[in-house]
């Protein structure tokens, strides 16, 4: 079943790892841990259903991909979510 805390879970499906909800720093402590343990096999990180991303929630999303070998495709969230400035400033890619 997916993993929840607040508004944020994590689910597997298959080779994709789908986030959803409001990644923000609250929810995202109890998160990392839990979904870490979840990372073998996966070839897609889904953000598509992130509502919101806060400095917290891309250290997460940025230490699970770190975590999956090889690196997974990322299925970016909506524009809206802050992910571009963050992104920005983390020079992710």
């Amino acid at each position: 079943g997916p993993l929840m805390a607040g508004d944020a879970r994590i689910e597997r499906e298959g080779a994709t790892l789908r986030l959803a909800g409001a990644l923000q720093r609250d929810a995202v402590a109890g998160l990392h841990a839990q979904a870490a343990a979840r990372l073998a096999g996966v070839e897609r990180v889904d953000l598509s259903a992130v509502t919101v991303l806060d400095s917290a929630g891309l250290a997460l999303v940025s230490a699970l991909v770190a975590g999956i070998d090889p690196p997974p495709v990322l299925v970016p969230p909506p524009a809206a979510t802050g992910l571009d400035e963050l992104r920005a400033a983390y020079r992710l890619d």
